[in-house]
């Protein structure tokens, strides 16, 4: 009997069951909240990874490499300096002091000694260049046999020259040409004295005057006429006849 009431008291088997489901939700929930958790800090990781060169932190860098790769490039210059040094310190020969010799035998020895080593010194060179030369010329036909197998030969180096700059210049060029033609047909022209109209009429004579000047002339005389001018009356010879008729009257 109080078994049967403790059973009722919490709620029995079922009480039991509907407790076991709320713990597995609940360790569900957990599990799921554990892998959202672990999925943000990932993301947060990747996102401080993406962000960690800033665009000061790149100019720092880039600032570095340049620093350091002029060191190394005066580095190897040095070297290649003190290399220099010391390969012709090896080929080069003190020179005696020649001044103080006055034996004639050592002279001559001096010379032709000098003098072998300068000829062996220019067969040298001249292997060198030659060496150098066939090298070129190898590494030259190589690339043209390379470029011929790839189908793709080597475009020549064009300069950039603006459309407007041909055409001025093709323009000056135009115009220089008249000028200097017009400056060879000025030249093989004669000279000529020019004289106006007026300078001519007024160098010619009254004799030598145009045709069409004597006939306006005379047209004009032809159009006026002169008018009859009237005889003078003495004075005398109206009196006489003034006098007879007085008579006549009488």
């Amino acid at each position: 009997m109080s078994q049967i009431e403790e059973n009722i008291r919490y709620g029995g088997a079922a009480n039991e069951a509907e407790g076991e489901d709320a713990q597995r939700k609940a360790q569900e929930r957990e599990a799921k909240k554990a892998e959202v958790r672990k999925r943000l800090e990932e993301a947060g990781q990747k996102k401080q990874k993406k962000g960690f060169l800033t665009p000061e932190r790149k100019k720092k860098l880039r600032k570095l490499l340049m620093i350091k790769a002029a060191e190394d490039l005066k580095r190897q210059q040095l070297l290649k300096e003190q290399e220099r040094v010391k390969i012709l310190a090896e080929r080069t020969i003190a020179l005696p002091n020649v001044d103080s010799i006055d034996d004639k035998a050592k002279l001559e020895a001096i010379y032709n000694d000098m003098f072998s080593r300068l000829c062996s010194l220019e067969e040298e060179r001249y292997d060198i260049n030659y060496v150098t030369t066939e090298t070129e010329t190898s590494i030259n036909q190589l690339n043209i046999e390379v470029n011929d197998l790839r189908g793709k030969f080597v475009k020549p180096m064009l300069k950039k020259v603006s459309k407007y700059d041909n055409k001025f210049k093709k323009m000056a060029e135009e115009a220089d040409k008249k000028d200097d033609n017009t400056k060879v047909l000025r030249n093989n022209l004669k000279t000529v004295k020019k004289e106006s109209v007026f300078t001519q009429l007024s160098n010619l004579k009254k004799s030598e005057k145009p045709e069409w000047s004597k006939k306006n002339k005379e047209e004009k005389k032809e159009e006026v006429a002169p008018e009859p001018v009237a005889e003078p009356v003495e004075v005398e010879e109206v009196e006489a006849s003034e006098e007879e008729d007085e008579a006549d009257e009488e």
